[in-house]
């Protein structure tokens, strides 16, 4: 099999360097790129059989003007990235690596949650600073200190990580509302309208899909209809918020904070609105990458490429 020829495209993100590439290079030839501009793809995929991508995109005319080409390997579990329809066509197998990062999101969905809640960073820097010191009290704090027990926590979305962040949630003492076209079986969770748990919900997680029904699902009519003072937290897709509407919630008060670990575009630009908004925690997109996660989205993706080889395909997405 050593004829084949693999090219990874974009393997810096996933891999750093911190894991080896060889379980891989087992099965192939291989090609590795830290990182690839979109005018370099052509020439860098030309003659392989099997490309591995996390967020370059492969589009209608690579998959048609790359002859070799028979695998696309997405080395996370959105695929958005890969023209479906013309893959499809070119009867190209498409592969994704689901449920690798469930408990490393969940985790960060509260501590960007506990950030909020507690300010941890600000008052450890306040101690540091000498300000505890010269406190004439045991005890200071400057920003208020929120318990979560009791509090309602409304999930938009529950496939595996909405799941696993409403035990989570349960385990702090919370109340998890959900909303969701799915059939929810777990006990102790309470379905709802969207309406119904933006009024309900303390605190609002997102969790779902970036498609044409979510797209920029919290917006200044949905965020209208939730509490004063709520907290947003957004470890799913940036667009899944107007981010407009949400600056101006937070600059208002209507949104009391929002931690949100994904933009509307990637990296940030300096004009994007919640970099102006007052008590927003936004962190670059690293819910995912765990030391763990990535190991397991490397395994993932070797036994995906193994199983294109071996005629036993594993994770192929066709729609």
């Amino acid at each position: 099999m050593k004829h084949r020829k693999i090219v990874v495209l974009d393997g810096y993100a996933a891999n750093p360097g911190d894991i080896s590439w060889d379980p891989l290079r087992e099965l192939a030839e291989v090609v590795i790129y830290e990182r690839s501009r979109p005018e370099e793809v052509a020439k860098r995929i030309a003659g392989a059989e099997i490309i591995l991508t996390n967020k370059v995109f492969i589009d209608r005319y690579l998959i048609e003007n790359t002859p070799t080409l028979r695998y696309v390997g997405v080395l996370a579990t959105g695929y958005n990235v890969v023209d479906l329809e013309a893959a499809n066509e070119q009867g190209i197998v498409v592969t994704n690596i689901p449920a690798y990062s469930t408990e490393a999101v969940a985790q960060f969905v509260f501590a960007l949650l506990l950030e909020i809640c507690h300010n941890v960073g600000h008052h450890s820097q306040a101690v540091h600073d000498g300000r505890w010191e010269k406190s004439e009290d045991f005890v200071f704090w400057d920003y208020p200190l929120i318990a979560l027990s009791g509090k309602t926590l409304g999930i938009i979305g529950y496939g595996r990580i909405g799941q696993a962040t409403a035990k989570i949630a349960q385990a702090m003492g919370m109340k998890v509302a959900v909303y969701t076209r799915s059939a929810v079986k777990e006990g102790g969770v309470t379905v709802l309208s969207l309406d119904q748990l933006l009024e309900a919900s303390d605190v609002i997680s997102l969790h779902c899909p970036l498609n044409d029904q979510t797209r920029e699902i919290i917006n200044r009519e949905t965020i209208r209809k939730m509490k004063d003072g709520v907290i947003i937290i957004n470890t799913g897709r940036g667009a899944l918020i107007n981010e407009q509407d949400l600056t101006d919630a937070l600059k208002s008060g209507k949104v009391y904070a929002a931690g949100v670990d994904v933009v509307s575009e990637e990296p940030i630009k300096g004009a994007n609105p919640p970099l102006e908004a007052p008590n927003c925690f936004i962190t670059p997109h690293i819910a995912w990458a765990t030391y763990a996660s990535r190991v397991r989205l490397m395994d993932i993706a070797v036994a995906n490429v193994k199983g294109f080889l071996t005629g036993a395909i594993r994770n192929r997405v066709t729609s």
